[in-house]
């Protein structure tokens, strides 16, 4: 059994998703949350100067959705087929875009906070609308079993739920699978355990 230490700041984020996958395992690993205030003098020593980290048997690998990907196909959380893992990769880089393009580094508040309220209330809606009807009447976006893109589904509408908690009152499909992926019983175990943070 491999050694895993999982390194990353004390909050969900791009870490989330990979907790996700091993807590639906119950893989035993390192949780190494860092605050902020640490980060500066940390950098240098990181890989490409990102968090999250993941160190499998002393050896450090970068890049949150490779971390991921890498993990769900070891937990059998991955497609069963080419054209499976093409729709679930597709969910899993559009959930990943909207992340990626958020405006998180406006250093004042005040700005960012309006800034990102105006990201969600233009951005969301057409992604959003997009997963609804993709999901549509299924279990899973897979169809009868769960991935890790139903997995990054929830730990996302977390986030959204923080600036906006009605954001899913026009989306059933959406709300029921993460009520689905929540009621997971390592998943809904990792969510009672998780040390409490803000995001």
């Amino acid at each position: 059994m491999p050694t895993y230490k999982l390194t990353y700041f004390n909050f969900k984020g791009r870490a989330e998703l990979i907790r996700y996958i091993f807590a639906y395992k119950n893989t035993e690993y390192e949780d190494v949350r860092i605050e902020f205030s640490e980060w500066p003098a940390l950098k240098p020593s990181i890989p490409y100067g990102q968090l999250p980290i993941l160190e499998i048997d002393g050896v450090v690998y970068h890049q949150s959705i490779a971390i991921a990907r890498y993990l769900a196909k070891q937990a059998g959380l991955v497609g069963k087929t080419d054209l499976d893992n093409l729709r679930i990769d597709a969910i899993i880089d559009s959930l990943d875009d909207f992340i990626s393009a958020f405006p998180w580094s406006e250093p004042d508040e005040e700005k960012k906070k309006q800034k990102q309220e105006e990201y969600i209330k233009n951005g969301s809606p057409t992604l959003l609308a997009a997963l609804e009807k993709s999901l549509g009447d299924k279990t899973w976006f897979a169809g009868d079993y769960v991935t890790w893109a139903d997995f990054y589904w929830d730990t996302f509408s977390d986030g959204l739920e923080a600036f906006d908690p009605n954001f899913a009152k026009n989306l059933p499909n959406l709300q029921a699978l993460k009520k689905r992926v929540q009621s997971i019983s390592q998943i809904a175990s990792w969510l009672e355990r998780r040390p409490k943070t803000e995001h």
